[in-house]
């Protein structure tokens, strides 16, 4: 890529991912490496971003970067932890704060005539989140912004293009954050917006046949956003040559799989379906650990996978639908400081025994670039639309063992809500959706008839990237009307109830 880059030192903060996302938002690129592991071509990078982070610059266990190659040699912005760093490491001082500032908070002071604060005004709403204050200033160091409870929000140093903010500008509740990135990252730091859908399918084109050259390559497809969109853009590089694979599981949604296959021919991908349903069912009997489940489902589709790719002459390659947060959390925040959030099933690459190389062309962006990239593409809307879906499918929304009558009792539960939030217009305002099947029998009355049936568990969120996520204010009617059409329909359900957790405490799914 020939693209101006940003590099963000990540010191273990929740918000590392909301910083790189912002600045790609203003069609600059960025990209996320640990405080301690700064790459060696530093000089590839036209700025850096320091995170904030969970520790604490006073404690014994204060992360130290080494940022000799970058003060003063590159325009620096030090968010949170990276503000109370450069302060108190070049003689300012850093204590305690008398009453910890979390949440919303507004500028009552800003410093008249920076470029750094252009266009933004008093009284702007920030967002704060840490225990300790900034006391003093290093002796060098120009203050810029100020909010009622916090003297030191903002600073610059003097005689270098180093800028510090007590708060955090990439959240959504700090109004005016994406404004002051741009103004850091285009007016100071000089960065050209090129970084586009567009450039990114073309370069990506590129670099897949450049890589690939005229070998075969292979594919699963899932159904969903990201590997929809690596098809497309594989099957753009290298046509022919690109063979992809649909599994059923036995766990996809209703008709899925029949569905899922006739769209795929109508975009001309080389698709191949495959039926593994009672394999996958056979590897799950009698199982109900969920992590024993997962690594079932998880074997079985290698086992199934391996079988259909040496049914393809010479292929060499596997591609994936991987997208760069899989790589950040599959890594403790890139190998930073704070704990690892997942292992992804995408990262980490595939059993010895398949002898495939890896192409990832989403490995760099995330799930908002991915969208945009598939409509420059020109994918339906609707499939861009798709909500998330578990990689285990409908494995991990029955809990305890599975057997085929359940699957087929939470495919009909599931069509009916999904459908519904389609029909009532409010699928596209929820972030994922979806119904778990409960290992709970409860009385119920039908007629004149007690029935002893199943529970069933509706669970709607809204998100931006699934870290957290806040359940979903349904309307009433909209439940009430959905809890009759599944217990009255489906056949072995006589109770439904509606998931108010929020994520966290809870997850998304339930297993």
């Amino acid at each position: 890529m020939q693209h101006d880059k940003v590099l963000i030192l990540d010191f273990g903060s929740q918000y590392t991912q909301l910083i790189a996302r912002r600045v790609r938002e203003l069609n600059i690129y960025s990209e996320i490496h640990p405080f301690n592991k700064i790459p060696s071509n530093i000089e590839d990078y036209k700025a850096v971003i320091l995170s904030g982070s969970p520790f604490s610059v006073r404690g014994e266990e204060a992360l130290h970067p080494d940022l000799s190659q970058i003060r003063g040699k590159k325009p620096l912005l030090a968010v949170c932890y990276g503000a109370q760093y450069l302060a108190h490491f070049s003689g300012g001082e850093v204590a305690p704060s008398n009453t910890r500032e979390y949440g919303r908070a507004n500028l009552s002071f800003i410093q008249k005539g920076e470029s750094f604060f252009s266009y933004i005004n008093d009284g702007s709403q920030v967002w704060m989140s840490h225990s300790d204050t900034i006391k003093h200033l290093p002796k060098n160091a120009v203050l810029l912004a100020s909010t009622h409870d916090v003297k030191n929000a903002a600073y610059r140093i003097e005689g270098e293009p180093t800028y510090a903010i007590q708060f955090h500008p990439e959240v959504y509740h700090s109004t005016d954050g994406k404004k002051l990135l741009e103004n850091f990252l285009v007016t100071i730091a000089d960065i050209k917006q090129d970084w586009t859908p567009d450039s990114f399918v073309e370069e990506t084109v590129e670099a897949i046949q450049a890589k690939v050259g005229h070998d075969k390559v292979v594919l699963g497809l899932s159904g969903g956003v990201d590997s929809t969109v690596a098809a497309v853009l594989l099957n753009k590089a290298i046509g022919e040559n690109l063979y992809c694979i649909f599994v059923n599981n036995g766990l996809l949604r209703k008709n899925e799989f029949e569905s899922v296959l006739n769209q795929y021919e109508g975009m001309g991908l080389n698709v191949k379906g495959v039926d593994a349903s009672k394999r996958f069912l056979d590897a799950l009997a009698g199982i109900e650990d969920p992590e024993k489940k997962r690594k079932a489902i998880g074997n079985a589709f290698i086992e199934v996978f391996d079988d259909e790719a040496h049914k393809i002459e010479d292929v060499k390659w596997l591609a994936q639908g991987t997208i760069y947060p899989d790589v950040i959390e599959s890594v403790s925040a890139t190998g930073g400081p704070s704990a690892t959030i997942k292992s992804h099933h995408n990262v980490g690459g595939l059993p010895d025994f398949m002898k495939l190389k890896i192409v990832e062309p989403l490995r760099a962006i995330f799930k908002d670039e991915v969208r945009r990239v598939g409509a420059t593409l020109g994918i339906d809307p609707e499939l861009l639309g798709r909500h998330p879906f578990p990689g285990p499918g409908l494995g991990i929304r029955i809990l305890g063992d599975i057997t085929a009558e359940k699957v087929r009792i939470l495919q009909e539960v599931d069509a009916i809500f999904i459908n519904g939030l389609k029909e009532w217009g409010l699928y596209d305002k929820v972030w994922q959706a979806g119904a778990m099947l409960l290992p709970v029998n409860s009385v119920g009355v039908m007629g004149d008839e007690r029935t002893y049936e199943k529970c069933v568990a509706l669970r709607a969120v809204e998100s931006t990237d699934g870290m957290t996520a806040d359940w979903v204010n349904l309307p009433y009617e909209f439940l009430q009307k959905t809890s009759n059409d599944i217990i009255n329909k489906v056949k072995g359900v006589n109770r439904v109830v509606y998931d108010i957790s929020s994520k966290p405490p809870a997850t998304i799914e339930w297993e």
